[in-house]
């Protein structure tokens, strides 16, 4: 059984849309977590039929939070936004190799995938690459993006003990993934720019700065301190 949860700051505009997509015949339930919107961003996705919770703001506080939310019977995490760029028409690809015993955990790469264009600056496209670089040569392994559409084996999850509540969130699953020796797969998956609102990373220079500082502290404490172990 699948969960997808998707992490939701002030998405009013476009979670209706998100929600309403999903292919409700693949999945167990759809989560969102509605880290501290000040717009009807929760009502809006809840009448969509979403189950949605709260939690502290943070997007890795919000992707943990959904992860211990999850129905029990459910074997294998989803994680993608709240804007409207990953497209789910993705999911059976994303999921098909860890239901199918051959991988572990499965990131979808929007920058070997098709773009449309202006839905990644080339400061996330860059970042995507130097810091997939960085952990070829320090954690031997192939990362071509850390985006946000990506599923892992709940099992493994738990084993990781994640505690990145910030943007470092998906870098500190990567590094970890690959210390624990997963089985780790990467697609490519398309993606389109935000349906609506304003990216919380890329919406201004001071918040594309701090998230960009807090990635390279997560690669630094994560990655590179702690490369013989987890």
């Amino acid at each position: 059984m699948v969960s997808i949860i998707i992490p939701a700051l002030n998405e009013a505009e476009s979670i209706r849309h998100v929600v309403a997509k999903m292919p409700w015949d693949q999945i167990a339930e759809c989560i969102v977590v509605d880290n501290g919107s000040t717009d009807c961003t929760a009502e809006i996705a809840r009448a969509a039929g979403a189950r949605v919770i709260t939690s502290q703001r943070g997007y890795g506080a919000a992707c943990l939070a959904g992860s211990q939310a999850a129905l029990e019977s459910s074997d294998i995490l989803v994680y993608m936004d709240g804007d409207g760029s990953d497209v789910i028409a993705d999911l059976s690809r994303l999921v098909g190799p860890i239901a199918a015993g051959e991988a572990d955990f499965v990131v979808g790469s929007r920058i070997n995938g098709n773009r449309e264009a202006g839905s990644m600056l080339p400061s996330q496209v860059f970042a995507g690459r130097l810091v997939g670089t960085l952990l070829r040569v320090f954690q031997g392994v192939h990362y071509t993006d850390m985006g946000p559409f990506r599923a892992i084996r709940r099992s493994s999850l738990q084993a990781m003990g994640m505690s990145e509540l910030t943007y470092g969130w998906n870098l500190e699953m990567q590094i970890k993934a690959a210390q624990q020796g997963l089985r780790i797969r990467e697609i490519t998956v398309d993606y389109r720019r935000r349906i609506g609102g304003v990216s919380k990373v890329s919406g201004d220079w001071k918040a594309s700065v701090k998230a960009g500082a807090r990635i390279l502290e997560v690669l630094w404490r994560v990655g590179m301190r702690q490369r013989g172990g987890v």
